[in-house]
């Protein structure tokens, strides 16, 4: 067991905690639970944690505002339990770093599906088509290591990336000089279908553009296509 991916979940509500917990464990996975975020920092500090799972709506700190924290530290996976309908707290949980969201009430074998994927896309779960080691894809004088999951900027220095950062780039970068709708690359880099009005891939492509874009503001790289979605619009070379 001590080669399985530990999960922490950090909820208020303790039938959550213990549900999830039971539940997870009887899926093959460590998992640590914390009822709010001072208990969660101490855990994060004294385990090797592959994924969090957050509640956004806790008393004290919140989920977001310990979702920032984290991603401030480490591209620790994350995912945000959101309240059902509150679009806007989980365009501010993915603005704060989020890899994924789900909506209470939930099934918890989507919270499971989702945890595999995300894991899956951060490379702590094997996956049978991964990227082959070495390949390096180079662009407008950046280069991603997908083997090594390693940006470089045109300096020669590393830029760190969220798993969502990364999923999404590399959909791009599979995909040059094409306009992709929304919902294809929220296919391509997350694996799922899009729900009516979810503007969840704005969010990944505004980060993205502020690690990338000389000028974020007026991109240049990742183009905005009206009406039609985005194109990235560097040629893309394999080294």
């Amino acid at each position: 067991m001590e080669t399985s991916p530990h999960l922490l979940i950090v909820d208020d509500d303790r039938e959550i905690r213990d549900l999830l917990s039971r539940f997870l464990a009887k899926h093959g996975y460590r998992v640590s639970a914390a009822k709010d975020a001072r208990e969660a920092r101490r855990l994060l500090a004294d385990s090797r944690i592959d994924l969090a799972i957050l509640d956004i709506m806790m008393p004290g700190e919140d989920g977001l505002a310990l979702c920032r924290d984290i991603r401030a530290k480490s591209p620790l996976p994350v995912i945000m339990l959101t309240a059902m309908g509150e679009e806007m707290d989980r365009i501010i949980g993915l603005e704060v770093g989020a890899d994924d969201y789900l909506p209470k009430p939930f099934n918890p074998r989507e919270l499971l599906a989702r945890i595999k994927a995300v894991l899956r896309r951060a490379g702590r779960l094997p996956e049978s088509d991964e990227e082959p080691k070495g390949e390096a894809l180079e662009f407008s004088g950046w280069t991603l290591d997908t083997g090594l999951r390693r940006l470089t900027s045109p300096a020669g220095e590393p830029v760190e990336l969220s798993t969502g950062e990364y999923d999404l780039l590399l959909a791009f970068l599979r995909h040059p000089q094409r306009v992709l709708s929304r919902d294809q690359l929220l296919d391509l880099a997350r694996g799922r279908a899009a729900i009516p009005f979810d503007r969840s891939i704005d969010v990944q492509v505004m980060r993205l553009r502020r690690k990338i874009e000389p000028d974020s503001k007026t991109p240049q790289i990742i183009a905005t296509v009206r009406g039609g979605g985005y194109t990235f619009t560097p040629a893309v070379k394999r080294a």
